[in-house]
């Protein structure tokens, strides 16, 4: 027989208490955030940005708190890189208000329309979501960011960081609130839920009624045992194994540029090139090349040592082609062309982003067509499949899943539509 400790039974309620009020006033929150005008939202998100630029060392103060715990714990260096704020990321938070702020107002676009033979006249509009709720590891800048998105959408937002960035997200938060009383806006607009516990995870991936949608971002573990557990509708982001596909028809030189970029660029992320893929007809000329740029550059190469002695390769096993590594590692294969590739990327690819390096146009399209994935890029790095830059502004998270939304999520992803119909007296027949 199972026996759960009183205390803990007791705390977890009153956590999963907690959550269920928050989301309440949030979703009240979120009725008078619907209503509010373009010029509203912006001035609101301007003054957002001004406050963070301005308050710039009591949020390294609170992140440097954050990161010296996370040492102490022996948070891994992949993390505590998330985790980090320095001067310039901080400015980079601001500046992604600024351009969410300079987007178009997606709420009240008219995306389809038509008179009806009887005179109907009906129309689809863009409407907010109403109350998001994001699950998040490490990132402090993904607090400010998801506030923005969903503010300037028109929902309330229920932030729920990691414990290892309390400090950074409760200052965070607090200018955020700060700017929408200042403007008589509802600061329950944006709250950070407590992180102490995955008690707060739970009970906001079942405060159906409440919340709208649940967006999870971090790591596999994290996504599943969200997605696993919620009765509110969850959008699945993030994992990235992603894969670049050097063909026999490819620029070598300019797919070394490619590959270095898109593995030392930004490990830690989830666009960053996990799998080098490398046409079996080049290989033996390409490879010594490949290998030599990305060990030069600082990466360990896990591959078959034996099919390629002497070039310093890490012996791969299976769990390689899995593996989402977050740092300075990637993995090697040598592949029987596109459909080699293809069936490689279809086994161990999380649908995130893939890529090919070729000159041949017809085999590039067959590449994107073939591959499921939400981004697949030609002669491009994988770095590139961001909202920002695809000029959607700060992003929510990237989508790998089909339904609703898919790849770099922006402001029209946290929107739904509704049919708003004008008639005349029309009444319906038998």
């Amino acid at each position: 027989m199972t026996v759960v400790h009183p205390t803990v039974a007791a705390s977890d309620e009153a956590v999963a208490h907690e959550v269920r009020e928050l989301a309440r006033r949030a979703k009240a929150a979120s009725r008078r955030l619907a209503l509010l005008s373009t010029a509203q939202k912006n001035e609101t998100l301007l003054a957002a940005a001004d406050k963070i630029a301005a308050r710039a060392e009591d949020i390294l103060a609170a992140n440097a708190l954050d990161e010296e715990a996370g040492t102490a714990t022996g948070m891994a260096e992949s993390l505590k890189d998330r985790l980090r704020l320095t001067p310039a990321r901080i400015e980079g938070v601001a500046s992604g208000l600024r351009q969410v702020a300079a987007l178009p107002d997606p709420v009240g676009e008219v995306v389809d329309g038509r008179t009806l033979p009887n005179g109907l006249q009906l129309r689809q509009e863009r409407v907010p979501l109403g109350v998001v709720g994001i699950v998040y590891e490490a990132r402090p800048n993904v607090t400010v960011d998801g506030f923005g998105l969903a503010f300037k959408s028109g929902n309330a937002v229920l932030l729920r960081g990691s414990a290892s960035a309390a400090r950074s997200n409760e200052v965070l938060v607090g200018l955020v609130r700060e700017a929408l009383a200042e403007r008589g806006l509802p600061e329950d607009a944006a709250q950070l839920l407590p992180s102490a516990s995955h008690a707060s995870v739970v009970a906001l991936a079942q405060a159906r009624g409440l919340v709208d949608v649940i967006i999870p971002r971090g790591g596999a573990g994290l996504i599943n045992a969200v997605v696993s557990q919620a009765t509110v509708p969850a959008i699945e982001t993030g994992v990235g194994n992603c894969h670049i596909f050097v063909h026999a028809g490819a620029d070598f030189d300019q797919a070394i540029t490619i590959l270095v970029n898109a593995k030392t660029r930004r490990p830690s992320v989830c666009n960053t090139v996990e799998t080098v893929l490398v046409d079996r007809a080049v290989a033996d000329v390409a490879a010594p090349k490949i290998l030599a740029a990305l060990q030069d550059a600082g990466v360990t190469v896990h591959g078959d040592a034996g099919a390629f002695p002497g070039l310093g390769l890490v012996p791969a096993t299976e769990a390689d082609w899995a593996q989402e590594y977050l740092s300075l590692d990637i993995a090697f294969a040598v592949v029987d062309g596109v459909d080699g590739a293809v069936a490689h990327i279809e086994q161990w690819g999380t649908g995130h982003t893939e890529a090919i390096v070729t000159n041949d146009l017809a085999v590039a399209r067959e590449f994107t067509a073939r591959v499921d994935a939400a981004a697949v890029l030609v002669n491009a790095s994988t770095a590139f499949t961001d909202g920002e830059q695809f000029g959607l502004g700060a992003e929510i998270g990237i989508s790998t899943q089909k339904l609703h939304a898919r790849g770099p999520m922006g402001l029209s992803a946290l929107t739904s539509t509704k049919w708003v119909v004008w008639g005349d007296g029309q009444v319906r027949g038998v």
